[in-house]
């Protein structure tokens, strides 16, 4: 494809087909884990990722190669919202969060992409992204070394341990498209370790239909829930923007420009809004499919809309959502222990790139604040309204850089 329009024409072929369900493999371990262990179907994660996609090439008029899937950043609010306020009043809030995208694409709009870096600058999104990770790292502790029903605590150890190695093993020796697979890789070499050790339980599989719908949950609305969730879509929307100037500097086409960095903030919040109404978890891009991009050379959109396709077929598996389900805990927290330090390193990374002096009194204020904040757990209550944690510190960061002047 010599240009974008050229990527609009789109004729299938059968490679097509096979090159979307590679995708799919690629994306496919980090799409189910945030669901599993948020407590929600990975049948209906399936589902809302690819109609999710599909909604996001509509918009986009099918000309960036992009996959949306389960979000990480949302998984500690989505996790601590669901146990506050229930499943159904967490929906809501997430479904809220698509007002956010709604925003920041009218800005984009109106005043180009400056006036977001002008609100929202490294040294807000940055450490909000390290919280994110920090947040989570009691998670990834927790399921990697506590026993269980049936394992002990030195068995969990083991078989999250294997996960780990495994999942180091791929990321940093593998070569070609086996590279993209480390969260596959480290899946299933921990659940083999944990077969052998007697701690999956078949039951659910055996009871499973082949076929079944997947386990759609509508929200409840519930402003506490809402106000709480809001604040949050401030990051990953954020990543947004760095994902599609991510896959703009390897398909050398300039997305920003053509569709317009407005429309794809669009296509994932309606994606992200629409998964919440159906009880899936909010969606983002993915930067493992961006790597899929770089190492194949395919930049064709219609490739994502089979990957979107067929995740879809799979989520009416019966048998699959409930071979998912009977993946131990330390599999899982093996893995996390890498995807919830890395979501701290892309926070690091941001400062580093911002190329400013974070001893700078300015920065030093922004930064520390934010980090102590959402570390720390602080929250504000009046009467039912209540905000505290991540949403908070992203609120605050986001006041302290307007209200201080630049400069000192």
């Amino acid at each position: 494809m010599s240009n974008l329009e050229d990527q609009a024409i789109y004729k299938f072929q059968i490679q097509d087909l096979i090159f979307g369900i590679q995708i799919l493999c690629v994306a496919f371990g980090a799409l189910v884990i945030v669901p599993i262990i948020a407590g929600l179907d990975p049948n209906v994660a399936l589902f809302t990722s690819g109609v999710g996609t599909l909604i996001f090439q509509i918009i986009t008029g099918g000309k960036v190669p992009v996959f949306l899937a389960s979000s990480f950043a949302f998984l500690a609010p989505m996790s601590l919202g669901i146990s506050k306020y229930g499943l159904a009043q967490t929906l809501s809030g997430l479904l809220a969060t698509g007002i956010i995208y709604l925003i920041l694409s009218l800005l984009i709009f109106w005043g180009g992409a400056k006036i977001i870096h002008r609100i929202l600058p490294p040294c807000v999104t940055s450490p909000v992204i390290m919280v994110i990770g920090l947040a989570l790292a009691p998670t990834a502790v927790k399921m990697a070394s506590e026993a269980g029903d049936n394992y002990s605590a030195a068995m969990a150890i083991a078989v999250s341990c294997t996960s780990l190695i495994t999942t180091i093993v791929i990321l940093v020796f593998a070569k070609g498209q086996f590279r993209l697979l480390p969260i596959l890789g480290g899946l299933i070499a921990g659940y083999l370790i944990a077969l052998l050790l007697g701690m999956v339980d078949f039951l659910p599989l055996t009871k499973a239909a082949w076929f079944s719908i997947p386990a759609f949950v509508t929200p409840k609305f519930h402003l506490p829930a809402v106000l709480f969730m809001l604040p949050v879509a401030i990051a990953p929307a954020i990543e947004h923007i760095g994902d599609i100037l991510a896959i703009k500097s390897v398909t050398n086409q300039d997305y920003v420009r053509e569709p317009g960095l407005h429309r794809t903030l669009l296509g994932d919040g309606i994606a992200t809004s629409l998964a919440a109404l159906l009880g899936g978890p909010p969606n983002t891009t993915y930067s493992e499919v961006t790597g899929a991009v770089a190492i194949t050379g395919i930049k064709n959109a219609g490739i994502m809309t089979w990957a979107a396709i067929s995740a879809i077929v799979l989520s009416f598996s019966g048998k699959l959502g409930a071979f998912l389900q009977t993946i131990p805990a330390p599999v899982m927290g093996g893995i996390l222990v890498i995807l919830f330090g890395t979501i701290v390193v892309v926070g690091i990374q941001g400062l580093i790139n911002q190329g400013e002096n974070l001893i700078q009194p300015r920065n030093l204020v922004i930064v520390s604040v934010i980090l102590v904040f959402g570390v720390g757990g602080i929250s504000f209550q009046a009467g039912e309204f209540a905000i505290e944690g991540i949403g908070l510190c992203s609120i605050v960061g986001i006041c302290l850089n307007l209200l201080l002047p630049t400069g000192v």
